[in-house]
């Protein structure tokens, strides 16, 4: 930073590529959610995912509990806490205060919907859409975009770093989760695109709100006025 205003957490270049992703994937949360409603049982596609990956040994028994670990609320706070730091470091309080709010609004936003949907495994576990997945994709995602940005990735470019980052991370999250038998498939591909609805809604606003703030303060600041003409005023006074 160079004492300037800082960036936009949202890339301008990157608004309407994300906007339209965050609208398709709003709509299969939507689809999925209906689909679903107050359902026990793995759908069919559910099923064959299942079949392959549960029930893992080790060593990916490990890797999957340490993923898990990561969507937990300690593990969640110890990434959000790191990747805070992180944006502060490199002076950008506005990145640290859009990862704390984009955490928390697709937190959020899951676990609105869990009761909504109604969909249970294992009992009453509520599942869908997966808390752990959301998490993970929203900051992989708002990471990539806070690169995106400090690189100056061009639409395309740009776009296809930030959802290859989501992606990744959301795979990861859903092999752990299903892994573990702690969701269905199609609750973790429900989780991944909650954050992708999210996230870019949450950047928006954070970026509206700073700008705003930024220009009232600079509104409520006193014009500037040139060093040779309070030295002449002040010789005015003298004499």
């Amino acid at each position: 930073m160079t004492g300037g205003p800082e960036s936009a957490v949202l890339p301008p270049s990157l608004r309407r590529a994300l906007g339209l992703i965050a609208s398709l994937a709003a709509l299969v949360v939507l689809v999925f959610g209906i689909t679903y409603a107050d359902d026990s049982e793995p759908g069919a596609v559910d099923a064959r995912i299942w079949a392959v990956v549960d029930g893992v040994g080790p060593p990916w028994r490990h890797v999957a509990v340490v993923t898990d670990f990561l969507g937990e609320p300690v593990g969640a706070v110890l990434v959000v806490a790191a990747v805070v730091t992180g944006c502060l470091l490199l002076r950008g309080p506005r990145a640290a205060v859009f990862v704390v709010t984009g955490a928390g609004l697709t937190v959020g936003t899951t676990t609105l919907l869990k009761p909504v949907v109604g969909r249970t495994i294992h009992g009453d576990n509520l599942s869908y859409p997966s808390g752990h997945t959301a998490f993970l994709t929203a900051i992989a995602l708002m990471v990539s975009l806070l690169a995106a940005g400090r690189l100056g990735l061009g639409r395309a470019v740009g776009t296809a770093f930030v959802f290859a980052a989501g992606l990744a991370a959301g795979a990861t999250m859903g092999w752990a989760q299903v892994a573990m038998g702690s969701h269905y498939a199609t609750d973790t591909l429900g989780g991944w695109c909650t954050a992708l609805a999210v996230l870019p809604v949450s950047a928006w606003l954070v970026d509206r709100t700073a700008d705003r703030l930024a220009d009232r303060t600079t509104a409520g600041r006193p014009a500037y006025e040139p060093a040779d003409r309070r030295t002449d005023a002040g010789r005015q006074e003298c004499h």
